[in-house]
C-alpha cells in the first residue's frame, strides 16, 4: 500500500486527512453535479435528447461508443492531500508559468476578471472557490488541487495552485510500473517481448476501468493516478468525458463511475421497497427528471479489482493471462441529488437485470 492509513499517522496528521475528505465530499458534491446534471441540462435547454449510457456499457471489458458529445462537460481534476514535490514535475507539468496567479490567468485568458479581482478565491475555504473552479473546469489538460505550504499557520489549507497542468508520463512508463508492482515483469515492460508489452498496456486499461487504448483526459487520468501512487498520502483524480459521458474518479478506494440513468416506473417501486420508504419520498431526493412514467437518476458503479489485479501473495513472478478479468464490479448504488443531507446512497443491483 503506498499511502498510509489512518492508524499509521500523526495526530496532527489525522487531523488533515480529516480535513482533506471533509473538502473532498463537498467538492463530490460539486463535480458531479456539473459532469452530470449541468450536462444533462445542456442538451435539455438545447433540446438534444441526452444520450444515456447503455447498462452493458458499464461492465468490465464492455465497449464504448466513441462519439463526443460537445454539450456534455468533460474537464480533468487532481485533488492530493498534500503538497506534489518539486521533484515530480518532470511528468506533472506545474510550473510558475501556469500557477493561478492573476498574471497567468489574464495571459491565458480563461477567466472573467475584473479590477476588483479577489486573490483569495482560489482556496476552498473561500465562499468564491466553487464559482473560480467551475470558470478554470474548461480548460485544457487538468487542475491541481493541493495543501498551501506558504504560510506556517495555515498549513491545513487547500488552494487550486495550478491550471493547465500536462500528464506528460508515458502510458508504456505507466503499464510498466503497474505491470512491476502486480510482478507480471521484473524491469522492462518489452522484457518478454513486444506482444507481452502489448498485453500489459491493455491490462493497463483495464485495471482503470477504461476500454483498452482510448486516448485524451481518461488516459491523462488513469496515468495521472497511477503516477500518484509513488506518493505517501491519499490523492483523488476526477475525469469527466464527453465520449463516454460519465464522471471517473480514482482514489485510494478504488476506481468508480457515475453516469445518469434511466428507470422505469417499476424499478423505481423497487428500489423504493427495498429501501423501505415510499416513491414519492425516492423521486423527491433521488430522481434528476421525469422520463416518460419512468425517472433519470444519478448511478455510481464501484469497481473491485481481481486476484491477477493485485500483487501475488508468494511475490514470485507471473505470466499475464489476457483473458483473465482484472476489474469487477463490486457495489452499485443510486446517488441522492447533490446537496441532499440526510439520504444516503441506496444499494441496487441494475448492470446485470
Amino acid at each position: 500500500m503506498y499511502w498510509r492509513t489512518r492508524e499509521e499517522l500523526s495526530l496532527e496528521n489525522r487531523l488533515r486527512r480529516s480535513y482533506y475528505e471533509l473538502l473532498r465530499d463537498e467538492l463530490d458534491q460539486f463535480i458531479m453535479a456539473h459532469a452530470l446534471k449541468e450536462s444533462y441540462e445542456n442538451f435539455k435547454n438545447n433540446n438534444v435528447a441526452y444520450p444515456f449510457v447503455e447498462r452493458k456499457e458499464l461492465k468490465p471489458r464492455a465497449r464504448i461508443p466513441k462519439d463526443e458529445f460537445s454539450l456534455h462537460n468533460s474537464f480533468l481534476v487532481i485533488f492530493v492531500e498534500d503538497t506534489i514535490p518539486q521533484a515530480y514535475k518532470k511528468y506533472i507539468r506545474f510550473f510558475d508559468v501556469n500557477k493561478t496567479t492573476k498574471t497567468n490567468l489574464l495571459r491565458s485568458k480563461t477567466l472573467s476578471l475584473g479590477p476588483d479581482f479577489d486573490r483569495s478565491q482560489k482556496f476552498l475555504d473561500s465562499v468564491h472557490f466553487y464559482h473560480f473552479l467551475k470558470e478554470l473546469l474548461p480548460v485544457d489538460y487538468a487542475l491541481l488541487i493541493q495543501r498551501d505550504t506558504s504560510h506556517a499557520k495555515t498549513k491545513h489549507r487547500y488552494y487550486l495552485s495550478h491550471f493547465h497542468v500536462r500528464i506528460d508520463w508515458p502510458i508504456s512508463e505507466a503499464a510498466e510500473d503497474l505491470a512491476r508492482y502486480l510482478r507480471y515483469i521484473s524491469k522492462d515492460v518489452y522484457e518478454k517481448g513486444e506482444k507481452y508489452a502489448e498485453d500489459v498496456q491493455k491490462k493497463f486499461f483495464e485495471y482503470h476501468a477504461l476500454p483498452d487504448m482510448i486516448g485524451g483526459r481518461r488516459t491523462a487520468a488513469s496515468v495521472a493516478a497511477q503516477y500518484l501512487r509513488r506518493l505517501p498520502f491519499i490523492s483523488t483524480v476526477y475525469v469527466s468525458s464527453s465520449e463516454s459521458r460519465s464522471l471517473y474518479r480514482y482514489c485510494e478506494q478504488g476506481v468508480s463511475r457515475m453516469v445518469l440513468m434511466r428507470l422505469t416506473t417499476g424499478e423505481m417501486e423497487q428500489v423504493a421497497d427495498r429501501n423501505n420508504m415510499p416513491v414519492r419520498e425516492l423521486k423527491r431526493f433521488y430522481m434528476l427528471d421525469q422520463n416518460g412514467r419512468g425517472g433519470i437518476f444519478l448511478f455510481r458503479v464501484t469497481y473491485g479489482h481481481t486476484a491477477p489485479a493485485m500483487p501475488p501473495e508468494d511475490g514470485k513472478l507471473r505470466e499475464i493471462k489476457p483473458e483473465l478479468f482484472w476489474i469487477t464490479v463490486k457495489y452499485q448504488h443510486l446517488l441522492p441529488l447533490p446537496g441532499i443531507w440526510e439520504h444516503p446512497p441506496l444499494r441496487v443491483n441494475l448492470i446485470y437485470t
